[in-house]
């Protein structure tokens, strides 16, 4: 039987020689852990940076998502007021013709009753040389009886055109309140297309916005950004948002896995 190359060592020697290898297992068994640890803590910072830049974009998509919500809620009632506006400014448009129409006939029927005065006026004249040359009527009160009738005709004639003047009056007061109204809603109306203009300016900052996420997600990936839609961008947004969430569970997962690795016993 061959001899052991460690059978001519002493008791003593072999206890060193054991301790010795007992002491360079535990210096490996400490290098791994101190490893171990050092790509725990790095994973730990890797996850803490992905959970951040996770929450920032979605703080940032929930922020624009309820902007772009916002922006179109009021466009939408912009859009809706001006609809009822025009609506207005037609109807008015519709009663000032109306009233330029009574206008005219009440302007007619004035003229008529104009023509019927002087009429009658020639007829007042006729009868007082009538009265004077003394040849139809035998008495006075004949002639003042007629008198008595055409001024009451008269009179009649002049409270008819008194009444058209004040219809006219009232008419042309109407008129000139419902041109005034038509001037303020041309006035709200203008107002309106340059609010519109406004909204189409916010909308340009609205795409800007969106684009410079956009390009913020780029640099994040290492790509050049190239030029999309917004509705484009904003689905590439989504879809690093969901491998960021990929990521982030995949590290959770390598760190469950680490966690469960059991070091060598030192015996």
């Amino acid at each position: 039987m061959p001899e052991r190359e460690d059978d001519h060592l002493t008791p003593a020697t072999r206890l060193l020689e054991k301790r010795r290898e007992m002491a360079e297992v535990d210096q490996a068994l400490l290098a791994q852990k101190e490893e171990f640890q050092m790509k725990m803590e790095s994973l730990q910072q890797r996850r803490e940076e992905l959970e951040r830049k996770e929450c920032d974009l979605k703080e940032q998509l929930l922020k624009f998502d309820h902007f772009l919500k916002e922006n179109d809620s009021k466009k939408a009632r912009a859009l809706k007021k001006a609809d009822e506006e025009r609506d207005s400014k037609k109807h008015k448009d519709k009663e000032i013709e109306k009233l330029k129409v009574e206008k005219s006939k009440l302007e007619k029927d004035k003229s008529k009753l104009q023509e019927k005065l002087d009429r009658f006026k020639i007829y007042h004249t006729y009868m007082e040389k009538v009265l004077e040359a003394g040849e139809e009527f035998g008495e006075m009160r004949d002639i003042i009886a007629r008198y008595d009738t055409l001024t009451a005709t008269h009179e009649e004639k002049d409270n008819e055109i008194l009444s058209c003047n004040n219809q006219l009056s009232g008419l042309q007061t109407q008129l000139d309140t419902a041109q005034s109204e038509a001037v303020k809603w041309e006035s709200a109306w203008t107002h309106i297309k340059n609010t519109a203009a406004t909204k189409t300016l916010t909308l340009g900052r609205i795409k800007m916005a969106a684009r410079n996420l956009y390009q913020l997600v780029k640099r994040h990936q290492r790509q050049s950004a190239e030029e999309e839609e917004t509705h484009e961008q904003l689905a590439q947004i989504r879809v690093v948002i969901q491998d960021l969430l990929s990521i982030t569970g995949e590290i959770r997962r390598a760190e469950l896995s680490q966690a469960s690795i059991v070091p060598p016993s030192s015996s």
